[in-house]
């Protein structure tokens, strides 16, 4: 399958071998390779891939650019920006590859003129990205873990509830224990209240009875005492 577009500028694809009817892979040689163009591969390496059993392959340009170049470079660019529809701002995977191959580009255009500003841009190059690698690989395990705290949140949350409506089961428990231990207070109150009536009203009755007896004995006492004297009269 032939490699996809890119902002690079590429040189015509090679045919490096080919697969005959007899099995056998078949081999051709391509140009040779100048000292610059040994850098260029080393700073973009060329393309591969396969087609109806045939290798091709696919070096970067060491043609150098014109100013028309530079310019058709951003007007390419902002097309395909436009059309992938890349994002403006923000996270944007689309734009990120477009303005990695753009400058690439750009360093493919200055590594001809200048192998050594070419490999210093090369290692501007790697540096950044370590760092967007760097980054990316900080946020992704920044939203793991606003993940893992927003699911403990909610186990938590889930816990809570239940532990709360544990509570509030058993707090009506207990109002309603409360409730019938009030009624059982308020009922043997009434019940003693009544056997002290009971029990008072029976000890009136019996005083009530005993001064009544006192009062007859005390009158057969006072009768018996006036006989004598009556009869020595």
């Amino acid at each position: 399958m032939k490699a996809q577009d890119s902002l690079v500028k590429y040189e015509n694809p090679i045919l490096v071998s080919t697969v005959h009817g007899d099995g056998k892979k078949r081999s051709k040689q391509g140009k040779g390779i100048t000292p610059t163009e040994d850098i260029l591969n080393s700073i973009l390496p060329p393309r591969e891939w396969t087609e109806d059993g045939q290798l091709w392959v696919q070096y970067v340009s060491s043609t150098p650019a014109t100013r028309l170049d530079v310019i058709n470079l951003q007007e390419a660019l902002d097309r395909k920006l436009q059309q992938r529809q890349a994002r403006e701002t923000g996270i944007c995977p689309i734009r990120e590859e477009l303005y990695a191959q753009c400058f690439d580009e750009l360093t493919r255009q200055v590594t001809i003129n200048c192998a050594e500003r070419g490999l210093l841009l090369l290692r501007v190059r790697d540096e950044i990205r370590m760092a967007i690698s760097s980054y990316q690989t900080l946020y992704e395990s920044s939203i793991a873990y606003g993940m893992r705290k927003a699911l403990q949140a909610e186990q938590n949350k889930v816990n809570l509830q239940e532990e709360q409506a544990t509570l509030e089961r058993e707090c009506a428990d207990l109002e309603k224990q409360a409730t019938e231990l009030q009624n059982n207070i308020e009922e043997i109150d009434r019940s003693e209240k009544l056997k002290m009536e009971q029990l008072e009203q029976k000890h009136n009755e019996e005083i009530e009875n005993l001064k009544k007896h006192n009062d007859s004995l005390k009158a057969e006492l006072e009768r018996l005492l006036s006989l004598p004297t009556a009869k020595k009269k």
